[in-house]
């Protein structure tokens, strides 16, 4: 088969998904909101799984589970052996409280779908669908990889860790919508997507005494900010800005009472950066100011820094294949090269590490609207068009149909 005649059966292949996935919006639908009426935090979504699973009966799927979380990994071989492609959709919610008013609100107090993982389940369910029902012409295999413990939790790591993803697959594939973006667009980009993300935490120790009395004391709170400004320094005048990172101290935490100068100051942040090495330098260059600071005042500080999500870095030749593909299914308009990365963190960059791959974002805003106005994931008010979860099932199937007979040539 000639390239051109291999592009044309391409075309019309991609063409017939978004029809077929259309068919299933409404059972996508349905989905969506019964997980978003029952949101589970953390590593164990078991109510979620049932959902899952039940969505699956009767499908030619073979699944497996791991002792580390409520995660699914369904598997669906064609008739013939050759590449594997990994799909991924996240489980997980937020521990925030929803004032959306939606008819299909969460009903657990105090957990809410605000990043949009309801949609994510729904979407890869709707690709297992469509692809088991096209079973006949997959020259290789799909893992379907349902995972919980995203906002956090590294759940990804776990499931890997658990061996459920052995041997590991040829590519990987994820998508992530995006109420406040451009309805039914994708985007993505080569390298950089998404920022590691690491907690860093730092005690300052004075000593105590009489708020009238300062000279008394060792007061280490204005230790503590200045220890802030300089981080903010160190950033601007250490950091290029070509290879960035953001340190933002989101909490400081002192005394009882206003008249008592306490005996510590505690600070809780995050730290943000695009690659590894900028990554080493920032907790490298922490952990040298801070005591530093605190000694010259005569304080000590520890710092503490607890590890993250690693940076999501996505292959040049997985985002030209996804654009190729969305182009051929939606046309050229659908899709969107971004300039810059996102200093939000994913999980699925333990999955990136390992295999070669893409993220792309789905705007899901309402139809006709003005997606500068929506509210952004992380919000207890976000809500969503769930027309574009049909977009989304066939953008998998499309992908994983295309690789398994292509591999990343387009």
């Amino acid at each position: 088969m000639t390239m051109a005649s291999r592009h044309i059966r391409w075309m019309e292949l991609s063409h017939s998904w978004p029809a077929e996935a259309e068919t299933l919006l409404g059972d996508l639908v349905d989905l969506r909101r019964a997980i978003h009426r029952e949101p589970e935090l953390g590593l164990q979504n078991p109510k979620t799984l049932a959902k899952i699973k039940d969505a699956l009966a009767g499908l030619p799927l073979e699944f497996r589970e791991g002792p580390s979380t409520t995660g699914l990994i369904a598997i669906l071989r064609g008739p013939a052996n050759g590449r594997t492609v990994l799909l991924r959709g996240d489980m997980d919610a937020l521990p925030l409280l929803e004032e959306t008013g939606l008819d299909f609100s969460s009903e657990i107090s105090g957990a809410m779908h605000a990043c949009g993982h309801d949609t994510h389940v729904a979407m890869l369910v709707g690709a297992a669908k469509l692809l088991c029902a096209a079973r006949d012409r997959l020259p290789g295999t799909v893992i379907f990889m349902f995972q919980p413990g995203e906002e956090g939790h590294h759940g990804a790591r776990f499931m890997l860790e658990d061996g459920i993803i052995d041997p590991l697959p040829d590519a990987a594939f994820a998508l992530h919508i995006m109420p406040n973006a451009p309805h039914g667009i994708f985007a993505g980009r080569a390298g950089p997507l998404l920022a590691s993300s690491d907690v860093l935490s730092i005690t300052v120790k004075g000593a105590g005494g009489h708020a009238s009395m300062p000279q008394d004391a060792i007061d280490p709170i204005p230790v503590a900010c200045s220890i802030v400004t300089a981080i903010q320094t160190m950033v601007t005048r250490r950091i290029s800005v070509f290879d960035p990172a953001v340190v933002t101290i989101a909490k400081i935490a002192a005394g009882t009472t206003n008249n008592i100068i306490p005996e510590t100051a505690e600070m809780l942040g995050t730290i943000r950066t695009l690659s590894p090495e900028r990554r080493a330098m920032v907790a490298r260059e922490l952990k040298r100011l801070a005591p530093a600071i605190a000694e010259a005042h005569g304080c000590t500080a520890e710092v503490h820094i607890e590890e993250g999500f690693p940076v999501t870095i996505c292959d040049a030749r997985a985002v030209g294949f996804g654009q190729a593909v969305v182009e051929d299914t939606f046309g050229e308009q659908a899709w969107l090269t971004m300039e810059n990365p996102v200093m939000g963190a994913e999980d699925f960059s333990y999955v990136l590490e390992k295999v070669p791959g893409a993220m792309f974002w789905l705007g899901a805003s309402e139809a006709g609207s003005d997606w500068r106005q929506c509210c952004g994931l992380h919000s207890n008010h976000m809500v969503l068009d769930e027309s574009v979860m049909a977009r989304g099932a066939a953008l998998h199937a499309a992908l994983a149909e295309r690789f398994l007979n292509e591999g990343f040539n387009v």
